[in-house]
């Protein structure tokens, strides 16, 4: 009930799969190619933790991930960032390996040398800004899911809420790793982490959410 009324709220065309993960440690999720092709999920330690106010507040952020094609636009910057590390990868071993820089040594070619180092570099150091990049992506439509969650509930503070309990719950999730842990509303590796606020992160802190999202409610 509470998903389709926030989905009537968001104006999507299409009701989204519902599931429940058998899992005491509170969080929930969405994916989806399109708004016709959609899921949400959510855990039973959440469904147990969470008022109403606070259930809802967690399904109007799925539901924003949905209606603002995040789970799309993310898989389209991690293809672009697979890419990345791969043309990285190919161009440095074909560096190594070629021999064209000792042959330009030889050759007494410094300025060929240079411009070679200088590509070397380059070639290192752009995987790590596109991960960078990647995550400072997902940082910010995490925050425009937040924002567009409160939009739909027109109650900020029942999602500030629930990322408070979220945050606070010592129970680890079972069967999470790296690949799929970026998809919960707050990510079950950062939690209690100091990282959590740092450029590496997939989230933002959840102090600062929360924060703001009280700053919108007064």
């Amino acid at each position: 009930n509470v998903v389709e009324e926030m989905v009537i709220a968001g104006g999507l065309p299409k009701m989204p799969d519902v599931y429940i993960i058998d899992d005491r440690s509170p969080n929930a999720f969405a994916t989806g190619r399109d708004l016709n092709h959609s899921a949400v999920a959510v855990t039973s330690g959440l469904l147990s933790r969470l008022n109403r106010d606070e259930l809802q507040g967690v399904i109007a952020h799925e539901i924003s991930h949905i209606k603002n094609r995040d789970i799309l636009l993310m898989i389209i910057v991690g293809v672009m960032l697979g890419t990345i590390v791969i043309i990285a990868d190919v161009t440095r071993r074909t560096m190594f390996y070629s021999g064209r820089s000792r042959r330009s040594s030889r050759d007494g070619g410094q300025g060929v040398a240079i411009m070679a180092l200088i590509a070397l570099v380059l070639v290192i150091l752009a995987p790590i800004f596109a991960q960078l990049i990647y995550f400072a992506i997902s940082r910010q439509r995490e925050y425009l899911a937040d924002a567009s969650g409160a939009t739909l509930t027109r109650y900020p503070e029942g999602l500030a809420s629930a990322l408070e309990k979220i945050s606070s719950a010592a129970i680890p999730l079972s069967n999470v790793d790296r690949v799929t842990a970026p998809m919960y509303i707050a990510n079950p590796m950062e939690l209690g982490r100091a990282e959590a606020s740092s450029l590496t992160s997939t989230h933002p802190p959840i102090a600062r959410r929360v924060a703001i999202l009280r700053s919108m409610g007064s």
